[in-house]
């Protein structure tokens, strides 16, 4: 296998398309209006819940700027949001390089686009498994898959995506879109690139020590129909 060396980037890359999808919806009411505004024409990509939050806080004129990641790729979720992202148009639009024919052939193949932002936090495993009676059962079902994939996949391809995991840095962006015209800067990319690995580092670190502290006898007796 050979792997890709990259040598030419940009500095700056304008922000044309972000995938939003987040468990902990803090701070969308002031960091969606203001991407409309510091990145204009911006498409936003956004799955189940965070959809609806979305649409109700575009502003009028710009309402057709969201679109549901089920119609962009042309597979509906799987039952209960088990599968919503994890799609090959997806990923394309993550880790294509700017700067590369084969990449951007593949791009028109598939009808996809570059995505420039992934904004992402994962479903709460570490509260889950914090509550009283939290079961393995319970736990099992909120080992987030496709958050950590997209985090990972925009994270390793920095050079021009921006990984966005802490709602803490929605302003900091918010300022260097309006100060570069609506993009997004190498400083920047790199520095949520560090964020994102670390998080989804500690996100997997809890879970295998959640797991490795239940014995099988544990585990099995969650699952009483065990044919």
């Amino acid at each position: 296998m050979s792997i890709n060396t990259v040598s030419q980037i940009d500095n700056q890359v304008k922000l044309k398309h972000a995938l939003i999808s987040v468990s902990d919806k803090t701070g969308l009411e002031t960091f969606i209006p203001e991407l409309i505004r510091t990145a204009p024409g911006i498409k936003i990509f956004s799955t189940g819940g965070t959809y609806k939050k979305i649409v109700d806080l575009m502003p009028a004129d710009t309402a057709g700027a969201v679109v549901q990641v089920s119609e962009y790729t042309g597979q509906p979720e799987t039952q209960g949001g088990l599968v919503k992202t994890l799609d090959f148009k997806i990923y394309l639009g993550l880790l294509t390089e700017t700067y590369n024919d084969a990449h951007q052939s593949d791009l028109k193949r598939t009808a996809a686009v570059p995505i420039d932002m992934v904004v992402v936090n994962l479903y709460p495993f570490q509260q889950t498994v914090a509550r009283p009676g939290a079961t393995v059962e319970s736990a099992r079902g909120n080992i987030d898959i496709g958050g950590p994939c997209m985090l990972r996949a925009s994270a390793k391809n920095f050079i021009r995506v921006a990984p966005v995991v802490d709602p803490a840095d929605y302003p900091r962006i918010i300022e260097e879109l309006a100060a570069t015209g609506g993009s997004t800067t190498l400083d920047t990319r790199a520095m949520l690139a560090k964020k994102a690995f670390a998080h989804t580092a500690e996100y997997d670190q809890a879970i295998s020590e959640y797991l490795q502290a239940k014995s099988i006898a544990e585990i099995k007796a969650v699952y009483p129909d065990i044919l």
